[in-house]
């Protein structure tokens, strides 16, 4: 019995994983702009500001990249301050990268995922792309808390699960505990520069 419901679990996880593979970006052409929302990983601690990931990118993909990050901030003031970016900067897609500080200080992770659920139902009525970017739990091997997944799976998001969790397990690209350095950041930057363009952004 405890083999099938693994077998189940597996297969399951498995069609996850193929459902958020599947979904598909509309393109943007070289005169879109990207906003880079979230916290201190998206401000980028730890560098300057041309070697933050957003920078990177925007080098990387040739399209304006607006880095809208805040470091300390927590999903209820991300979400306070969302509508005001949206309208002062009309992305076409948003790059979603915020809940590693209500984590960090033991926040509900039900009232965290409201706000980001929130985030992403405010962008897409917008006309937002979102892809949202995970953040690992306080938990030695963790990838991305659950709340990510199940945002993605809900709101049919291109995610990515396990890059800032794989990061922060390597020294050689952080800063400190929970931020990176320079090549943290580029490597965070070519690897969501990747994304997009596997999805069709690009």
């Amino acid at each position: 019995m405890n083999t099938a419901i693994k077998l189940v679990c597996v297969l399951l996880g498995a069609l996850l994983l193929q459902a958020c593979q599947e979904t598909k970006l509309t393109p943007i052409g070289p005169s879109a702009t990207i906003l880079a929302y979230g916290d201190s990983l998206t401000y980028g601690k730890g560098v300057e500001e041309g070697d933050a990931y957003p920078s990177v990118l925007e080098e990387l993909s040739g399209r304006m990249v607006v880095n809208a990050g805040v470091s300390g901030e927590v999903t209820q003031d991300g979400l306070a301050r969302l509508p005001e970016v949206i309208a002062d900067i009309r992305p076409d897609l948003m790059i979603l990268l915020e809940g590693g500080n209500d984590i960090l200080r033991n926040h509900n992770l039900k009232k965290t995922k409201q706000h980001l659920a929130k985030m992403i139902e405010l962008a897409q009525s917008s006309g937002v792309q979102v892809v949202l970017i995970g953040v690992p739990e306080k938990k030695l091997f963790s990838n991305a808390a659950s709340i990510f997944p199940e945002l993605a799976e809900e709101y049919q998001l291109v995610f990515e699960g396990e890059l800032i969790a794989s990061l922060l397990r390597s020294p050689k690209y952080k800063s400190d505990s929970v931020h990176f350095n320079e090549l943290g950041y580029r490597k965070m930057a070519q690897s969501i520069f990747g994304l997009l363009k596997d999805h069709g952004a690009l």
